[in-house]
């Protein structure tokens, strides 16, 4: 973008504006970066660094966000404006949402607001505040406010502003309503990841055709297979890539606790699984992040989501066990020691595994193999008796092969397929799957953050995509007043990461099950 354009901007901006902007960019920048930023014209140098301002998009939406749409025609191509199309969300939902509540916050409920929660944050930092905006930063400083931990903030809006507690309790349940009533263009809104309608601190996802004009993504995206000498397709400096073996290529929402426990008795449970225990089970987690090798890279981001399945997990009511950086073999003794555990005072069981993989595989930190089925097989009902007959649910955050999942453009149905050829659909939706990644005995189910042969993407300052927007969608259902079921969760999931964007690629995720029942999952 031409400077004698951005000029002109910075001319019509005032600080407070700034401010605005700085805030609203500070899941794209590093905050660091941005302390010190008193115009426009530094602001633009630092989203320059960034690759942001390679097209008028994203600002286009900054400004729309801070309501300055009078500047909009200085970025106008061709005399004609920029298009209103969800072909590059880069601005995450979360931090949309935090805007019009400080937008809509009276000076009278902002002293009352630092009152509140002057015993949490301490004296001085509350008179280094002077607007809602550096209150919001200063409780996500202290862990009070993220995109998956909005209760705090949601409980003082409670005693300030009722209808501003109830955008952020509609925003959290999936149905974002900005304040005043007016309702900013739905691209202002990116899906999340996180991202949280948003990515919610995760990679903006970017939903349109395939026919995608891309804003050039943010630096921090990776795949979870790379090699240290991998070569990125396409080359990105700044990104690196996925979680696969390469060399191949390289919110806390508003909590009701009356309604949300377990499933109401009022449904049959021979259809659900029965969750009557406190805690319901246990959730372990492999974590590896740093790799004792030369040719896998560390995986910088699994930490955000390490932080993210603890918070979800653990409101759900399952007991957190974090087992970080593991070789091979200690993955497969800890996987053998769980499973000779008793179950008989647990409901079911999680696993997640964060780590790089390979097709029907992922890595310990010495960079070998254990294939999903070692992972599985030993809380099959024959050797693992007291799990039999519930749910035992894996979701595995790594590449399954180096190959990148590409769009393509729907075809619109024939006649013949909008009347309804009901047998032809089902045939071509169950295509088979491989025996080797989906155990036979029932009530299993594996999330994959990709299908067979390709590749996840991780971003290295917010987590990956999937396991992101899948503890997002999870905490959403858990707080709706419906009883959605995890299939019902992972299609969601499914949906929002589909739409994304990644280093010009897509990702698609793959659930496999063999649930005899439905599984919903409440806080308790």
């Amino acid at each position: 973008m031409d400077r004698l354009t951005l000029s002109r901007i910075d001319e019509d901006l005032d600080s407070q504006e700034v401010g605005a902007l700085c805030f609203l960019c500070s899941d794209v920048i590093n905050r660091k970066r941005l302390q010190g930023v008193t115009d426009a014209k530094e602001l633009f140098l630092r989203l320059e660094e960034r690759g942001l301002l390679d097209d008028p998009h994203f600002l286009s939406r900054l400004l729309q966000v801070i309501r300055r749409a009078d500047l909009l025609s200085l970025l106008e191509t061709n005399g004609n404006p920029p298009p209103e199309a969800d072909a590059h969300p880069v601005l995450s939902g979360y931090r949309v949402l935090l805007y019009c509540v400080y937008e809509d916050l009276t000076q009278q409920n902002l002293d009352q607001m630092k009152f509140l929660l002057s015993g949490q944050l301490g004296r001085r930092q509350i008179e280094s505040c002077k607007t809602a905006l550096d209150v919001f930063l200063e409780m996500e400083k202290t862990g009070l406010l993220s995109p998956l931990n909005l209760d705090q903030l949601h409980e003082v809006l409670l005693g300030l502003d009722r209808g501003l507690a109830a955008t952020v309790q509609q925003y959290m349940l999936g149905r974002p309503r900005p304040p005043g009533g007016t309702r900013p263009p739905a691209h202002l809104y990116a899906p999340v990841q996180a991202y949280d309608r948003s990515t919610h601190h995760v990679m903006p996802l970017c939903s349109g055709n395939t026919q995608q004009q891309q804003a050039t993504p943010p630096s921090h995206i990776s795949m979870d297979h790379q090699r240290v000498n991998a070569v990125l397709q396409p080359p990105q400096t700044a990104l690196s890539v996925c979680e696969t073996r390469p060399g191949d290529g390289g919110r806390s929402v508003f909590s009701d606790a009356q309604s949300l426990a377990a499933p109401p008795s009022s449904l049959d449970q021979k259809d659900y699984y029965a969750l009557t225990h406190n805690p319901r089970g246990s959730c372990v987690v492999f974590n590896n992040e740093k790799f004792l090798g030369k040719e896998l890279k560390d995986r910088a981001g699994t930490l955000q989501d390490e932080g993210s399945l603890r918070s979800v997990f653990g409101r759900l009511g399952f007991r957190m066990e974090v087992n970080n950086n593991l070789t091979a073999d200690d993955m497969r003794l800890q996987i053998k020691e769980l499973s000779r555990r008793s179950f008989v005072e647990d409901d079911a069981l999680v696993v997640c595994v964060l780590s790089h993989g390979e097709k029907g595989c992922v890595f310990g930190t010495d960079e070998v193999g254990v294939s999903l089925r070692e992972l599985t097989q030993p809380f099959t009902s024959g050797r693992a008796p007291t799990l039999a007959g519930k749910p035992k649910l894996f979701f595995i955050q790594a590449c399954q092969g180096s190959d990148y999942q590409r769009g393509s453009v729907p075809c619109p149905p024939t006649p013949r397929e909008e009347e309804g050829d009901k047998e032809n659909r089902v045939e071509e939706d169950a295509g088979r799957t491989p025996g080797e990644t989906v155990p036979t005995d029932a009530d299993f189910l594996v999330g994959m953050a990709t299908v067979q042969d390709c590749k996840s993407f991780r971003s290295t300052s917010t987590g990956s995509i999937y396991i992101q927007e899948l503890c997002a969608q999870l905490m959403r259902s858990a707080q709706s007043p419906e009883n959605d079921d995890i299939l019902t969760v992972l299609t969601r999931v499914n949906r929002a990461v589909s739409k994304g964007v990644y280093l010009s690629y897509k990702q698609m995720p793959e659930p496999k099950y063999t649930l005899t029942k439905k599984l919903v999952l409440k806080c308790v």
